[in-house]
């Protein structure tokens, strides 16, 4: 009786908040519900490692009947039409666009919003016959608006590139001109395709609303065998047409903490963890999978999605604090992002996390495997440091950032990334941006991500929020989704600390051209 009383009264609370709209209080029951349903059947030991906050779920349910991130194929669906939306094939681009915005509301995720929006300037490219420019601008600045207005995530994704084309090129000048915290948008980079004025683009939008991420399009590629990928939520790499059945993380901080040494951590702490991982990662993956009945939908149905290209994220985070701790328990000094002692130890653990991974069969994998993810944190972590970046305040100047974790970045297949924020100062200097994140994807970054340190839209783990609406988020509440969590991010997890570094006028050039 306790509980439900108590349950009745997260209700009300929920019902009776006037900073919800009556969409987001709908969402917020449905994850009550959620949560008050049995957990799936696990060890003893996978709920231990739960409780003391080794592991985290990532609250998808406790019982999961949707994949954590679904990424359909868009190109399929437009040019075969959707027998269960009623829709025929595509004939002109203002039917593609229409297309589209139906069958977003269509695909689940985790926030119940589409992660990801599609390869847009491939999937759109086809129906752009007889257009002129000022005609496809007119008609995409008008579906950017409606994507921020009527699915509002910041964790919703766009991906263009790395072709140069009357889209891709589009959309950079319109994200740029709106300043929008939806979509989120990724430019794939390949040197031997993208032609440098592309990328300065790009690179010169960072400096204007801190987006898009630059992704290494050949890297992403080879991971999947060429067979198609996407960049989807934060910075999240997955196949196309599969997607994420589940998201589980490892707090590396708490387990450098019951090593009595780094020799302990190598050889029974850190493998016995990943062990009691895998554990609940097959049970959240079999329930999905065998239970829920998802993959009966008119996705799998019309082959818009494959159930065999899905695959769980095996997530760490804490790299930071775990390498600090295991030096000082080893009696060595060393500052994890300064010093090369330091950095090698934390390599060594992503090279270690990554032999595991893809030795250890799944189920219901990519190839029977987990894919290996530097996950960017949530707003509850506190004095943990997302993913494999360096602390908060601490960071040193960008190239030097870059070259402490560069080496990092080949082991995490399904995404890893960095928050460089630079000082206003580079809006005089875009240039110094573009070669900044030219030298990171030479040296092998996956992923180069940079905030200004003036703009008022700013990154959190990756998903973007507006410092403005976090101001007045208490009082008046938000229309986006995902400013409440940047509200909780501010508070709770140091984002605002992030120190603002200057990229002098001859480091970043000099820094590229060395690469």
């Amino acid at each position: 009786m306790v509980n439900n009383m108590s349950i009745q009264d997260k209700f009300k609370q929920i019902i009776q908040d006037p900073t919800l709209s009556p969409k987001q209080k709908s969402q917020y029951l449905a994850l009550e519900a959620d949560a008050s349903l049995p957990y799936l059947d696990i060890s003893e030991s996978v709920h231990a490692a739960i409780e003391e906050n080794i592991l985290c779920d990532m609250f998808e349910g406790n019982a999961p009947f949707k994949p954590r991130y679904v990424l359909p194929d868009y190109a399929k669906f437009l040019q075969q039409g959707c027998e269960y939306l009623e829709l025929p094939p595509a004939t002109d681009f203002d039917e593609a666009l229409n297309h589209l915005s139906i069958i977003y509301h269509h695909v689940p995720s985790v926030t119940n919003i589409p992660v990801y929006l599609g390869q847009l300037d491939d999937v759109l490219m086809p129906f752009t016959n007889g257009l002129d420019e000022d005609t496809i601008y007119r008609k995409l600045r008008l579906f950017w608006i409606m994507l921020d207005r009527t699915l509002p995530d910041a964790f919703m994704h766009v991906n263009i590139g790395p072709t140069d084309n009357i889209i891709c090129r589009t959309i950079l000048r319109v994200d740029a001109e709106l300043k929008q915290v939806a979509p989120n948008l990724t430019f794939m980079y390949d040197p031997a395709i993208t032609p440098d004025d592309l990328l300065r683009q790009a690179s010169h939008n960072i400096c204007e609303c801190s987006k898009p991420h630059i992704a290494n399009y050949p890297v992403h590629a080879n991971a999947y065998d060429n067979s198609g990928f996407g960049i989807v939520s934060c910075y999240n790499s997955l196949p196309l047409a599969g997607g994420a059945n589940t998201l589980v993380r490892m707090n590396l901080k708490e387990v450098a903490r019951k090593a009595s040494s780094s020799e302990e951590f190598f050889r029974t702490i850190l493998p016995s963890y990943c062990q009691t991982m895998f554990e609940l990662i097959e049970a959240r993956s079999a329930y999905l999978h065998e239970e829920s009945g998802f993959f009966s939908s008119f996705l799998v149905q019309e082959g818009f999605i494959d159930e065999s290209r899905f695959a769980p994220m095996f997530g760490i985070y804490g790299m930071a604090e775990a390498v600090n701790t295991l030096l000082e328990k080893d009696e060595k000094n060393g500052e994890y992002g300064h010093q090369p002692e330091a950095n090698a130890l934390g390599h060594r653990i992503s090279k270690t996390l990554s032999d595991i991974v893809t030795s250890t069969p799944v189920k219901y994998g990519y190839n029977g495997r987990a894919l290996l993810h530097a996950q960017g944190g949530i707003s509850l972590d506190e004095d943990v440091t997302p993913g494999v970046r360096i602390p908060y305040g601490t960071e040193p100047d960008p190239v030097s950032h870059i070259q402490a974790l560069a080496e990092h970045h080949q082991y995490y297949t399904s995404g890893i990334s960095d928050i460089l924020t630079i000082d206003e100062t580079v809006k005089s200097n875009p240039e110094a941006m573009y070669q900044l994140c030219k030298g990171a994807l030479a040296i092998g970054f996956r992923e180069f991500t940079a905030n200004v340190h003036s703009n008022d839209l700013v990154r959190v783990t990756g998903y973007m929020i507006k410092l403005s609406d976090i101001a007045k988020f208490k009082e008046q509440g938000s229309r986006t989704n995902t400013t409440g969590l940047g509200a909780e991010a501010a508070a709770n997890t140091g984002i605002l600390n992030r120190k603002p570094r200057v990229v002098s006028h001859e480091q970043a050039p000099r820094y590229c051209d060395s690469q």
